[in-house]
């Protein structure tokens, strides 16, 4: 039902309106734990002041259209209570939310996990609630805002078809039942794991020590072997010639050969395409030539070449070997119905689906039975239809093939195979060479030598299903993806590689880099993510703000990266969460006003909890790296379960002195050095003389980003050496550290770009220029479009406390904001210090920066806070070629 529709004035007062709806796929702000999350700003609008027990009639319509909301506790703490909560009365946002997830949960995705939040404008709320498959979460958000809409209008809604619709986003996105068990199993070890595209395409661990899955082929699997064993006739050249059993039988290519094929082989028959899988294309029990000739025009279909080969009786067993190991053993039935002596094919097959085992595709442990050409075949052989009565007890075979997938069932016989089988097996897989191999056998059991003559090897398969062993109609359940698992990540080899993360509202990118480049040091390809770009070692590979999640999995995709050092920002961590589910060491610079306003985050209480995302995430022998000097920081550290470390500039800070004396690490900055604090013992790391970034210890947050990084490397067992060496080499320049302190030296006056964008910012900068001397320093500044009018007026004042004379400009993209009402923001703010500061206006950067120049006086310190900073960078590097001086 569509929620923007209206059918006259009393239905629009109904009418609630989704403003926005986002997908979390890692740790967020509603749940470092639950990474899979909807969520939706939803506006009640007139509904905001008709709770469900104003609706008339409300309660009684939910429960006869959803009555399993009843299994809902709610807050009441027992079944019933949320039925209970909407008759005492309840906003609709909480009433969705349950909805939401009750709808997945009949489409057979089990979710649980909900909470509805009021947003900052009245009447608005966050409903929040977990997904199992992200377009499946989305549409069940918008389907329960209409569902709840038609029972506020008293009339019907087709629950069902919300629910079909949703078992079909299912089946099509979900991993297949075979991949799903290899991603769960390594859930279960912790392994980390990123799908590669829509189909079964997977990784599993990260950087240099991921391996690859795809449906139930690993990186590890041989191509030359899979493409043996999709070619049948070479895989039963190659077992024939190792005396493995095997039916007789040969290749054809045309209709003429026939005759030919019957008298080299005589009936009952089998076709097959050469190059097949999964049963496509086979025909059995074929017994006569115009059987034959059907069953070669459908293997034709899938191959110009054609397996005939005598039909061997028995029952059909698959077995699995892994790691040329033997690891389960099934017998598979084609899908199939029994007689009663009444009863139409048609009505037995209709009795049979009603089996609360058997389900749309793979949701459960079978899967209905559908009539579809292969079934019309079948029965036309027989000359049998659909209205066809069969007599009592009689079985009838609906499929070709004992595919679960078609309706078939699976019995587990693992713990019946012969000693002699399993040899037999095992040495198959060795000589088609597959690590991951199905076995197809046709005889009457296992039990006994497949050598004596009682059937034969059908068909070698690479990527064979799991599902028959997983969940067997009868028998135990075997957890085959273990033995994947255990052959992709021996004993004694990781999954994973260290994750270091960068958060705050400040000096993220420096921290990053810096870090980066110590751990460079070190020999390690490192890859991070930065508000420039993404760089594997010292290439570029993306430009732009690459701070959210989909960076940091490009990092992490990549086969060479051996550290990742990730910048993960406040945008991100609210659009979709973050690009991974742990990490090794998280360093929170500060918590600093900025973007307040935007996402619901209105109060720096809620961005210091955005922030604290990411140390949530550190693993529990990991390290969070928190600013001492930063309150809301500082406090992170008691939701914490990891090892904390505190850095200070002060070396008497009572939270540093308390801190130590329980033995735990810190660094601070004392007497000029950069200094770790270790039981009783100061290490002291480096000079900040001799650390080009800190300009002398006068840049003093870019002593708050060198603590941080020394101590991710000092935890990461970085030889100190090596932290001294990068520390010395890490200069604040274009190259390294693109619009952060980059200064060019004029003859009569000094440029600095910087990317300073918020007052914590602004004011940093201004503690640095107290240290310059200069005959006056001129500032370019901008405001952004999305920020509160305070926080702009705020940015005003720090820049007139900062600068003698002020340029505005204004960024490219004022988010939806005149430019001229931020500029007389900014000169608000401006004015409020020095009312008479000189100010102008030149809203374009490159003009501003031309105009700066230009008119630059003699021993003048102009900062440029750029938007752009490669443009800008290339503007001023421009100015200094001319003026003949090398930069």
């Amino acid at each position: 039902m569509d929620a923007t529709q209206s059918t006259s004035p009393d239905a629009a007062q109904n009418q609630m309106k989704i403003l926005d709806i986002k997908a979390m796929n890692g740790p967020n702000y509603w749940s470092v734990n639950r990474h899979h999350l909807i969520v939706m700003l939803l506006d009640l609008q007139a509904m905001e002041e008709r709770p469900s027990n104003t609706v008339p009639g409300f309660r009684a319509r939910l429960e006869q259209l959803m009555p399993s909301l009843y299994s809902h506790r709610c807050s009441e703490g027992h079944e019933g209570g949320f039925f209970e909560r909407v008759e005492m009365g309840t906003w609709m946002g909480h009433i969705i939310e349950h909805i939401a997830l009750e709808m997945q949960t009949l489409a057979g995705m089990e979710v649980g996990f909900g909470r509805t939040r009021s947003a900052p404008k009245k009447g608005q709320y966050y409903v929040v609630f977990s997904y199992y498959e992200e377009k499946a979460g989305i549409y069940a958000a918008k389907a329960s805002v209409g569902l709840v809409e038609a029972l506020i209008r008293g009339e019907d809604y087709d629950l069902n078809h919300d629910i079909q619709t949703l078992r079909e986003i299912r089946e099509n996105d979900r991993l297949g039942p075979s991949t799903g068990s290899l991603v769960d199993e390594a859930r279960r070890r912790k392994i980390p794991w990123i799908r590669l595209n829509k189909r079964s395409l997977v990784q599993l661990g990260y950087g240099k020590n991921q391996q690859r899955v795809q449906a139930t082929v690993a990186s590890t699997t041989s191509n030359i072997a899979v493409e043996i064993a999709c070619n049948k006739e070479e895989t039963k050249n190659l077992l024939e010639a190792a005396e493995v059993p095997v039916p007789k039988g040969v290749i054809i290519r045309s209709e003429e050969e026939l005759e030919w094929a019957i008298r080299k082989v005589g009936f009952p028959m089998v076709t097959k395409p050469l190059n097949g899988n999964h049963g496509r294309g086979a025909t059995t029990d074929l017994q006569t030539l115009e059987e034959v000739r059907q069953g070669f025009q459908e293997a034709q279909k899938h191959s110009h070449s054609v397996i005939v080969e005598k039909f061997i009786t028995g029952l059909d067993h698959r077995v699995l070997v892994i790691n040329y190991k033997f690891v389960a053993a099934a017998v598979r039935t084609p899908a199939a119905v029994t007689g009663n002596g009444t009863s139409t094919i048609q009505e037995l097959i209709d009795e049979v689906n009603k089996d609360p085992r058997r389900g749309f595709g793979h949701e459960k442990v079978l899967t209905e039975i559908k009539v579809d050409r292969a079934t019309n075949t079948v029965l036309e052989g027989k000359g049998l239809t659909l209205e066809s009565v069969l007599p009592e007890g009689e079985e009838l075979w609906l499929k070709p093939t004992a595919n679960l997938s078609t309706g078939g069932t699976a019995t587990d016989v693992t713990d019946h195979v012969h000693p002699d089988n399993i040899i037999l097996c095992e040495r198959i897989a060795r000589i088609i060479g597959l690590d991951i191999c199905g076995i197809d056998i046709m005889t009457d059991t296992l039990e006994t030598p497949l050598r004596q003559g009682n059937g034969a090897v059908l068909e070698v398969n690479a990527a064979p299903g799991f599902r028959m062993h997983l969940d067997p109609t009868e028998g135990l359940p075997r957890n085959v993806a273990g033995p994947v698992i255990d052959m992709l990540f021996p004993p004694g080899t990781s999954a994973r590689i260290p994750i270091i993360a960068v958060a705050g509202t400040n000096g993220k990118t420096t921290t990053t880099r810096l870090t980066a480049h110590i751990m460079r040091q070190t020999g390690k390809t490192v890859g991070y993510t930065t508000t420039d770009g993404v760089y594997i070692g010292n290439e570029m590979m993306v430009k732009g703000d690459c701070t959210g999640p989909k960076s940091a999995e490009f990092v992490l995709k990549d086969p060479t990266v051996e550290i990742a050092v990730l910048e993960s920002a406040r945008g991100g961590i609210l659009r979709a969460g973050l690009g991974y589910h742990n990490c090794d060491i998280a360093i929170v610079t500060n918590v600093a006003p900025d973007h307040l306003g935007l996402g619901g985050i209105d109060t720096l209480t809620k961005l210091a909890r955005v922030k604290a995302v990411v140390p949530n995430t550190v693993f529990s022998n990991g390290h969070a790296i928190l600013n001492a000097d930063d309150d809301l920081v500082y406090a992170m550290r008691n939701e914490l379960d990891c090892h904390i470390v505190l850095f200070s500039t002060d070396p008497e800070s009572p939270r540093i002195k308390r801190h130590t004396a329980k033995g735990r690490l810190a660094g601070v900055y004392e007497n000029g050095y950069i200094t770790i604090l270790k039981d009783n013992w100061k290490i002291r790391v480096e000079r900040a003389a001799n650390i080009p970034i800190t300009f002398n210890g006068a840049a003093m947050f870019n002593i708050y980003n060198t603590l941080g990084a020394v101590l991710a490397a000092y935890v990461s067992q970085v030889p100190l050496d090596t932290i001294r060496g990068g520390l010395q080499t890490f200069v604040p320049s274009a190259a390294q550290t693109p619009g952060r302190m980059n200064m060019f030296h004029f003859r009569d006056f000094t440029v600095m770009l910087d990317y300073a964008h918020n007052t914590h910012g602004m004011k940093a900068i201004g503690g640095f220029l107290q240290h310059v001397p200069a005959t006056q320093k001129i500032g370019i500044i901008a405001g952004v479009g999305d920020r509160r009018d305070e926080d702009t007026i705020d940015l005003g004042e720090e820049s007139a406390k900062t600068f003698d004379e002020i340029i505005i400009r204004q960024d490219k993209n004022t988010r939806g904001r005149p430019a001229e009402e931020i500029v007389e923001l900014l000169k608000t703010g401006i004015a409020k210090v020095k009312p008479n500061m000189p100010v102008k206006v030149i809203l374009k950067e490159s003009d501003a920066i031309d105009y700066a120049l230009q008119n630059a006086k003699v021993g003048s310190f102009i900062t440029v806070i750029s938007d752009v900073i490669p443009d800008a960078l290339e503007q001023v590097k421009a100015y200094k070629e001319r003026e003949g001086t090398a930069f």
